[in-house]
């Protein structure tokens, strides 16, 4: 799984919420490495945080454990003050009955972001990333 969470075209495959699709620009996995990623909505008429129907995303990597702990800093790309500020986000892994454990901790939230939105997009974006590992097995 730890592989899934540093690999671009594994990050473009889960890393998305249903109805939009995925762009990776740039992704260097490595600590203080940087990533941008774009996320369009499939329907024209969704608003995005960047422009009409896209949201940009850019950060760095924090922390690298390897197999146990990705530590990220995001940034959306906007002008809505709402929307801007760096998040953390940190996934956290370890073993388990039958596979890996995954807990995901999302810290520094945008007011502009409600929290409900953000957690059904990343429960989305983890069953992809897991169904991905398992399918890798």
């Amino acid at each position: 799984m730890y592989r899934a969470l540093l690999d671009p075209e594994s990050v473009r495959h889960w890393m998305v919420p249903d109805g939009m699709t995925s762009r990776v620009h740039e992704f260097q996995a490595y600590e203080g490495g940087t990533f941008r990623i774009s996320l369009t909505y499939d329907a024209p008429t969704a608003a995005g945080k960047t422009s009409a129907d896209t949201d940009t995303f850019h950060g760095r990597f924090v922390r690298l454990v390897p197999d146990t702990q990705v530590v990220q800093v995001v940034e959306f790309e906007t002008d809505d003050p709402a929307l801007q500020g760096e998040m953390t986000i940190t996934y956290t892994l370890a073993d388990a009955p039958g596979g890996t454990e995954l807990i995901g901790e999302h810290e520094n939230l945008p007011a502009g972001v409600p929290p409900e939105d953000n957690e059904l997009g990343w429960s989305i974006s983890i069953g992809k990333l897991a169904r991905l590992v398992e399918n890798a097995l």
